[in-house]
């Protein structure tokens, strides 16, 4: 402890750690700008057992002088002021926290900090979410029962040995447990505490007596006898075995030493003690497994085995002395010797691959002699006896070997007698805690592939680290260091010069840390060529979910040091570590990430060693790594010239469009316009937040809504421009405008291409979803190509795909087919299926739509303007039944449908839905208003059939809305596959209508004839269940056929171009034909000019000639989450 004569003070560790100092906030100034005056201490002194320094202030001109306890907290600091009592100079107080280990160091094979106070505990184990938050501010804050512990649940020994990622989270979250009041009166102050390895129970030991808590029960256990309790005192420590407390201690009444063991358990007792008499007074004890080790004041150390015995009601334990060594010979006083351990670390001989018992066996005692780490191992090199040749009572304890000297200015000493043979160099190892030297291991070097080892080559190696923090724990199979620092805040109470004594001084909490320490290790191995120990070292290591944040902490630490070393390197580790980290698929990851944290300036010297990042680029393309090469496009467009930046961003835009990664697509046009418009000096950074129009919907327009006002006249062909669908700000010149309109152009190319490729590939699903993520002109584009890319060559073909694709079952005839009452078309047929069908229509059309202006549609084709004249006539009838719900408005559809019945067919039903339901309750409603309508059991088995054939409700959605897409754009063909796979009649019926139109190209009628008569002929011979479908529209397709042999043919010569001039005259005789995008879901597919069919629940729609669909967001992103619903 130091202290300046002008104010502060300061405290380090034995060989130089440095715990705390207040100089931080001694002289800090306070928020109304004043300096704060530090208090000057002119001599201090320790108290008992290190929990208090006194300290004495020199006289200061201001009065305010006062008797003060200032807490402070540090590893090993907590200082505490108190009430103010006088304004004479007095004696200040302040109050430490101090480590268990520094006066019980057998706590050093835990794998938890525990801190003690003279009259409470500390500690952090378990989870630190569960942890209560009343003590983040203060460690002394008291915390009620019930929310102060983690431990809720019963004990799991399993799960507590490695804490595992929440160690990580440094935080100053305490458990503090408050030691009895009761013991604390006569037993004050507290000498002792330990924990065991489950971080579940505590047991302190004072000037008498011993006590012992159990987080699980929040109970305290104290001598029930107080005569007993006062005639034991503790002398070499306390630990922890299995459910026993093994206590060093000295009888008053005896006049003995003794070895106790109590049993957590049973009541603290005597009677339920196991208690060994030792021959000399004990300094220090530790626990191994199930043996004992005892260091004495005759500078001997004894070995105890300890067995559990269950041959009586209460648990006991017995003890049996194996072996003593007299260390009178290196030991000049007992006084020196700081700790004793006993552990199954092997010297050089005896390392071996094959050694999986190593751990089991207590190979070496380490002792800590004033800083001086002494091990003596057992002298293995005389004859060795078997142990299935020796009884198990007679086994003789081979001898210890002389000591050797292992490290200098050793503080603490961590090793485990855990087991991992995956993770042996970490288990194996040796942590030593070096003060101002920062950290040791001694690591074990095991041979690769299980070779014999070099003889010339050693077994272990000690390698130095530093780190920024004190260690307090090592948690081995984690490669995590535990520990606690002291943070000091300014206590600014704005009150002047009447401000108390205790503001003087800052405020200090404490709180626990952790740091990773693999990376120093592996550096250190590869300075040392032992390249093939820190891959080995590494490969074990790899799961470790922060192993990545390891290998980048490798690489900055050496890129920092040699790039901006003022000297040249001979022999620089950088490209050595480079080839180190591809040995690991996150190789590509941890550059770029190393990268865009490191300076710009460093970049070159990182990239001259691992690769140029362009190779590194295509090397993320080709392992499908897209959000990784998405960062190495962000180095590319500072390194590289705005030219290669577009290349590789071209080809990633290509690949993100490929892998369906939308939000990737979204950035990589934004960077690719920010490459164009010349905004190179300050790249783009990538967005993390999602933009609004990104949905896992199935929404094809982002800015296209279904317009209910606009009249059919206010729309032009084929106009879309992407641009509005991706704004970005344009320049102030002519020139800029030039640039950002072929940056908009070569990006709508790309899109173009991407369209066609999945068009092609007859992959409806995947465009669906690509113009629905991007916002891409689907019905614009597909305008252009209605005589290109958008035909059906393969009728057969593009079917079998679509129901791959939309999961959708091919349809299955019933056992009764032949003999149904169905296939006559009788007036209940139609009822039932039309009534289902306003059921499938009522649930398509339930949702809450926004329109928003249109963009562009086609409107220069005469059949296709039919279509929203015809589609007049439904919405005058339909709109009268929209918002109708009562029985009277189901009698007037009824007998609306009882005469119309030719209309309909038995392939309506195919309408129904996953969620269309056929209940009692719908049937009630017919039986009231037809009486003489019931339903047969063949019916109700042909519904059933119906409805089995049926693909799930959101694929049947977005086939609708294709369908709405693909007659809007005039692509008849698909609108035929597509009323196919539905089995809808009403969409074949309306196709082959257009198709009497003279303005459709002869190919297009010879396509869909040709094409319906080769699925008629699959059907036949692959797939029965089509027939009745292609029974039904046999007159619609004889029509067809009827048609096509009377068309004249030079008119299919004719070029495409002029058909596009064609305008003014109606489709079919003059006819008004149905919009498509009216018949959505709803009663009467593609609209159909019948009467009032609307479902309820519906609303009426003025005409329009352009009505693009309108989407309706998702909660999902993944490409196959979009349920649309229509209205």
């Amino acid at each position: 402890m130091v202290t300046w004569e002008c104010g502060g003070l300061s405290l380090w560790s034995v060989f130089g750690a440095h715990l705390i100092c207040t100089l931080g906030e001694d002289f800090a100034y306070r928020s109304d700008g004043t300096k704060k005056d530090p208090i000057k201490i002119s001599s201090m002194s320790w108290g008992a057992e290190g929990y208090h320094l006194w300290v004495i202030p020199n006289k200061q001109e201001r009065r305010k002088q006062e008797e003060q306890q200032e807490e402070k907290e540090g590893e090993e600091v907590e200082m505490v002021p108190p009430p103010q009592s006088s304004q004479q100079p007095g004696i200040l107080q302040f109050h430490f926290i101090k480590s268990a280990l520094t006066v019980n160091p057998c706590t050093s094979n835990q794998e938890q900090v525990l801190l003690h106070g003279e009259d409470r505990l500390y500690l952090t184990c378990g989870d630190p979410t569960q942890v209560h938050n009343t003590s983040d501010t203060h460690p002394h804050t008291h915390l009620h029962p019930h929310d102060s512990s983690p431990l809720h649940n019963p004990p799991n020994p399993e799960s507590s040995l490695s804490q595992g990622l929440s160690t990580l989270l440094g935080h100053k979250h305490w458990h503090v447990v408050q030691i009895h009041s009761t013991y604390l009166e006569s037993n004050w102050p507290i000498r002792f505490a330990a924990i065991n390895t489950e971080g579940q129970c505590m047991a302190v030991a004072g000037r008498r007596g011993l006590a012992h808590y159990s987080l699980f029960t929040r109970k305290w256990k104290l001598f029930g006898n107080i005569t007993q309790e006062q005639n034991m005192t503790v002398t070499g420590g306390l630990a922890w075995w299995k459910d026993f407390v093994v206590v060093a201690c000295y009888n008053f009444i005896d006049q003995q030493e003794q070895l106790r063991l109590y049993q957590r358990s049973s009541n603290l007792d005597n009677a339920f003690a196991s208690v060994t008499k030792l021959q000399s007074d004990t300094l220090l004890l530790n626990v191994f497994r199930d043996m004992v080790i005892l260091f004495r004041a005759d500078c001997s150390i004894c070995l105890y085995s300890i067995e559990r015995r269950n041959d009586s009601p209460n648990p006991s334990a017995s003890v049996e002395l194996l072996q003593e060594v007299s260390m009178s010979r290196y030991i000049p006083h007992p006084a020196l010797v700081v700790s004793v351990t006993l552990t199954s670390v092997r010297t050089e001989t005896g390392i071996t691959l094959k050694a999986p018992q190593q751990a089991c066996m207590a190979e070496s005692i380490m002792l800590n002699l004033a800083g001086q780490l002494i091990m003596l191992h057992r002298d293995r090199s005389g004859p060795q006896v078997r142990e299935k040749e020796t009884p198990a009572n007679n086994k003789k304890q081979l001898p210890f070997c002389p000591p050797v000297v292992l490290a200098q200015c050793v503080e603490n000493v961590w090793t485990t007698c855990r087991s991992n043979r995956k993770k042996r160099h970490l288990l194996e190892a040796l942590w030593l805690s070096c003060g101002e030297a920062g950290m040791k291991v001694w690591l074990p070097l095991f041979p690769r592939d299980h070779r014999k080892p070099h003889s010339f080559l050693s077994r272990r190696i000690m390698l130095p680290f530093h780190i920024n923090i004190y260690p307090l724990a090592v948690l081995f199979e984690d490669a995590l260091v535990l520990g606690a620092t002291n943070e000091t805040v300014l206590y600014d109470g704005l009150q002047g010069s009447s401000e108390p004594l205790e503001a003087l001084f800052p405020f200090c909490t404490v709180e626990r840390t952790s740091q990773i320490y693999l990376h120093h290790i592996l550096r250190q191995l590869l300075v040392r060529n032992l390249g093939e120990q820190a891959l080995m070292l590494a490969q074990s290591c790899a799961s470790l979910p922060y192993f990545p944040h390891v290998m980048e902490l490798m690489v900055h630490v050496v890129l920092e040091e040699e790039a901006t070393s003022r000297e040249p390197i001979p022999d620089p580790l950088l490209p050595t570590v480079a080839k180190f980290i591809t040995e690991f698929p996150l190789f590509l990851q941890t550059i770029v990430h190393c990268a865009r944290k490191t300076e710009y300036a460093l970049w070159n010297y990182l990239f001259a060693a691992v690769g140029n990042p362009k190779d590194l680029f295509e090397g993320c393309l080709m392992a499908r790594d897209l959000d990784t090469a998405a960062s190495y496009l962000i180095i590319l467009q500072n390194m590289e010239v705005p030219a290669v930046s577009r290349q590789h961003a071209t080809l990633l835009f290509n690949t993100a469009l490929e892998e369906g990664k939308w939000d990737l697509c979204r950035h990589m046009i934004r960077f690719l316009k920010a490459i164009g418009s010349g905004e190179m000096d300050t790249p783009p950074p990538t967005p993390t937040t999602q933009e609004p129009s990104s949905s896992g919907g199935f929404e094809f327009f982002r800015n296209r809504s279904i317009s209910l006002s606009q009249s059919a006249d206010s729309i032009t062909t084929g106009k879309f421009n992407l641009q509005k669908t991706f704004s970005m700000p344009t320049g102030p010149s002519a020139k800029g405008r030039d640039v950002e309109c072929a940056e908009n152009m070569y990006i709508d190319l790309m899109l173009w291409r991407h369209a066609r490729h999945l068009l092609e590939q007859v992959r409806l699903r995947d465009l669906g979803c690509f113009s629905a993520q991007l916002g891409f002109e689907l019905i614009g584009w597909l305008c252009r190509e209605r005589n290109r890319v958008a035909r059906v060559d393969d009728f057969v073909l593009a079917l079998k795909r679509l129901h791959k694709d939309f999961l959708w079952p091919f349809p299955v005839i019933p056992v009764g087919s032949l003999s149904s009452p169905l296939k006559n078309g009788r007036c209940r047929t139609v009822l039932s299926t039309r009534l289902l069908k306003s059921q499938s229509a009522d649930s398509l059309l339930n949702s809450d739509m926004d329109t928003a202006p249109p963009q562009a549609a086609p409107s220069n084709h005469t059949w296709l303007d039919g279509i929203g004249e015809r589609t007049k006539d439904m919405d005058t009838a339909s709109s009268a039944h929209s918002n109708q719900h009562s029985p009277q408005t189901h009698d007037a559809f009824l007998s609306l449908l009882t005469n119309k019945v030719e209309e309909y067919s038995i392939g309506s039903a195919t309408d129904l839905t996953e969620t269309s339901s056929v209940v009692d309750g719908d049937w009630t409603m017919v039986d009231e208003n037809s009486s003489t309508l019931s339903l047969s059991q063949a019916e109700l088995e042909h519904i059933s059939m119906e409805l089995a054939n049926k693909g799930p409700h959101k694929s049947q959605v977005q086939l609708r809305y294709l369908l709405h897409v693909f007659m809007e754009a005039g692509c008849l063909e698909w609108c035929v596959v597509i009323g196919l796979i539905l089995r809808d009649a009403n969409v074949i019926k309306q196709v082959i209508s257009f198709l009497d139109s003279p303005e459709v190209p002869t190919e297009t009628v010879q396509s869909v004839r040709n094409g319906l008569l080769a699925v008629d002929t699959w059907a036949s011979t692959d797939c029965l269940g089509y027939k009745p479908f292609l029974n039904l529209i046999q007159p619609h397709l004889q029509q067809l056929m009827d048609s096509a042999a009377e068309q004249v043919q030079p008119e299919a010569f004719q070029p495409v171009s002029q058909i596009s001039k064609l305008g003014g005259s109606e489709g079919l005789g003059g006819a008004a034909l149905p919009r498509p995008e009216d018949s959505r879901g709803a009663a009467a597919p593609l609209g159909l000019a019948l009467p009032s069919i609307e479902p309820a629940g519906g609303f009426p729609r003025p005409p329009s000639e352009d009505c693009p669909p309108e989407q309706t967001e998702e909660q999902g992103d993944e490409e196959g989450n979009y349920d649309c619903t229509l209205s």
